[in-house]
């Protein structure tokens, strides 16, 4: 019952993000007001039309590459947070041990499990709190790249390939590469860790899920957007977070420490057999 209470709460949180992220549906100009809506989504707007001339007056284009731009900024805070989850992800072990150990829910055992558990977190170098920081940096600028997109007349007038920009996509081919690469990025994430549970699951076929029915109704700029999102999602984790390649170390790891044990046990069989003797 824990565990499905803690998946229904983070389905919500996914489901409140989307509705939190189009909250603000009224259109964008260079008259509207707010520090929000003046100086963040109207220079936003502005950027990707920019980016549209530029390429032959294409708004489809100028999403691609305002929306990749935008994502290689942020590389630099990906790699400090997929670091920091790493290093926290590897302790999972060690602290599931030391829950373990001080499992008495008294306010002194308590006290002696947060304790130790900082003093491992400090021998590993690793500041569990610091990994959120990058994600409250991305979220508003990802929030306001959304929002441009979504409430901007100008950039949903244009056609792409086989689509108005401000209409749903005919075919239900971008929703469908939205929630492949989700998926497909959310996958990758959850092979490299050590354990799963029931909310990992939820969440890896939950969000694309998610994904696919609201870009089904929204205009295919928004759909656009979430493809090459996602589909740069997908290689920065192959690229910062490869889980074939973290899977191949620990394990290469793990056989280290079992031959090295074996060759102690050996060891140790020796010399008792010599003192017999």
């Amino acid at each position: 019952m824990k565990k499905a209470r803690r998946v229904g709460l983070l389905l919500s949180l996914g489901v409140m993000v989307f509705i939190l992220a189009g909250c603000g549906r009224s259109t964008v100009t260079q008259s509207s007001s707010g520090l929000w809506d003046h100086y963040v989504i109207w220079n936003f707007i502005q950027a990707i039309q920019f980016l549209s001339k530029i390429f032959g007056n294409s708004y489809g284009l100028g999403i691609i590459i305002f929306t990749v731009i935008v994502r290689i900024i942020l590389l630099p805070l990906m790699f400090y947070q997929t670091k920091s989850m790493r290093k926290t992800t590897e302790l999972q072990p060690k602290l599931k041990v030391l829950q373990q150990k001080y499992s008495a829910k008294d306010s002194e055992t308590q006290g002696k499990l947060r304790e130790e558990q900082q003093k491992l977190y400090a021998e590993a170098g690793v500041n569990p709190v610091a990994g959120c920081l990058p994600i409250l940096v991305q979220m508003p600028i990802l929030l306001a790249l959304y929002q441009a997109i979504l409430r901007s007349q100008v950039l949903k007038t244009g056609s792409f390939l086989w689509m108005q920009l401000g209409d749903r996509d005919p075919y239900f081919i971008l929703p469908i590469l939205a929630a492949i690469f989700t998926f497909a990025t959310s996958k990758l994430s959850v092979m490299s860790q050590p354990e799963q549970n029931v909310m990992t699951a939820a969440m890896t076929y939950g969000m694309p899920a998610i994904i696919l029915f609201s870009a089904i109704t929204l205009p295919s700029a928004l759909s656009l957007y979430w493809v090459i999102t996602n589909a740069f999602s997908v290689g920065q984790t192959m690229l910062l977070n490869n889980p074939f390649k973290i899977n191949k170390e620990r394990e290469e790891k793990q056989q280290a420490e079992k031959a090295k044990k074996r060759a102690l046990e050996k060891a140790k069989r020796k010399a008792y057999k010599s003192k017999k003797k």
